[in-house]
């Protein structure tokens, strides 16, 4: 019976024996389990200055409406979406007319130098015969008046010849930039007046953005200076090209133009300006991913050395891209979460697993 029992208690304690080193791992699993995995960043001292976002619309540096430089009948008219180089002819007016009228000029000028030429040796000839007292001197004279008034009438008439070549070229409408029509005005067989317009057209290699600020954002512009803007949810930044210091009578805006970076841009995309509503100033920030918010309050979480969440509250202030300024318990430099917070509580272990890669 002695026997049996100390059997017994021998399988009793290396069951007990075995039951705690096979809970050993679990505990230690069931601790890493509770353990939030989360992701930082620093808490730093950074310039920072709220914006305000206007409406802003991308547009071409080069557009026209290109008009009819003498009037006529359209024979042919470029099509909208037709491509050109600059020089290309995008409209054609009749000409038959103007031709007639330059072949009048050139004749009026062959008849006016026909008549100089007779006129210089009519004078050349009276000129000898003076000399050997056979011709009046006031015959001679009439003669050279004749020759001086037939060389300033050739000139009159090759000045309406040039003229009219001029406008005989100007019923072939050209496109003064390379581009694309955008609108047709007039249609073939219509009547265009001088001074019409009969294409649109606009280069869409060179564009930019058009933009229109209000008066107190002209004190944080200046040419030159880079902006961010936005399309759809892609933020993207521009120079300012162009800032015109006379606000419009009517609305009270101030015209702002941004280059644009590389990249597929559209005329006519909207995108919106992030304009500096005051000057910047150094404060203390943090992503605004870090910011936690509560009914009661707004807090963020820092990790001490000990991988331990503390929850600190914090006041909000400007905020500029992705940061915000924080106002609390909080230094430069201090771990505090961006993603993983949401349901993470004041004083639970945390896994940190990577800093935060916003800029």
């Amino acid at each position: 019976m002695g026997l049996l029992q100390s059997y017994a208690r021998l399988i009793y304690s290396g069951l007990l024996v075995a039951g705690v080193v096979w809970c050993l791992p679990m505990s230690a699993a069931l601790a890493r389990s509770v353990e939030k995995p989360v992701v930082v960043a620093e808490a730093a001292m950074r310039f920072l200055a709220p914006v305000d976002y206007y409406t802003g619309t991308v547009i071409s540096r080069e557009q026209a409406r290109l008009a009819a430089e003498v009037s006529g009948r359209l024979l042919w008219v470029a099509d909208a979406g037709d491509k050109f180089e600059a020089g290309g002819v995008v409209a054609r007016i009749d000409d038959v007319l103007l031709r007639e009228d330059y072949a009048e000029r050139e004749a009026d000028v062959t008849r006016l130098q026909a008549r100089l030429e007779f006129l210089k040796l009519e004078v050349s000839r009276l000129r000898r015969l003076a000399r050997s007292n056979n011709a009046a001197q006031s015959q001679l004279e009439q003669v050279e008046s004749n020759r001086l008034a037939a060389k300033g009438e050739l000139k009159a008439a090759q000045a309406r010849e040039r003229r009219t070549s001029a406008l005989l070229e100007r019923t072939q409408l050209r496109a003064q930039f390379s581009g694309i029509v955008t609108e047709r005005l007039l249609n073939a067989g219509e009547w265009a007046d001088e001074g019409a317009a009969v294409v649109a057209m606009t280069d869409p290699s060179r564009l930019e953005i058009q933009g229109w600020v209000s008066v107190s954002a002209l004190s944080f512009l200046n040419v030159h200076a880079m902006v961010k803007f936005k399309r759809g949810g892609d933020e993207f930044e521009g120079q300012v090209r162009t800032l015109v210091p006379v606000g419009d009578t009517r609305s009270r805006l101030y015209e702002l133009r941004v280059s644009l970076p590389e990249g597929s841009w559209k005329v006519g995309e909207s995108v919106r300006v992030a304009v500096p509503a005051m000057a910047r100033r150094k404060v203390l920030s943090v992503p605004r991913d870090a910011l936690v918010l509560r009914r009661d309050a707004i807090s963020v979480f820092v990790i001490d050395d000990e991988a331990v969440a503390h929850r600190v509250p914090v006041i909000p202030g400007i905020a500029s891209g992705p940061w915000i300024e924080v106002s609390g318990e909080l230094n430069a430099g201090d771990p505090v979460v961006t993603r993983g917070g949401e349901r993470l509580r004041d004083g639970q272990k945390v896994v940190v697993q990577g800093p935060d890669d916003t800029q």
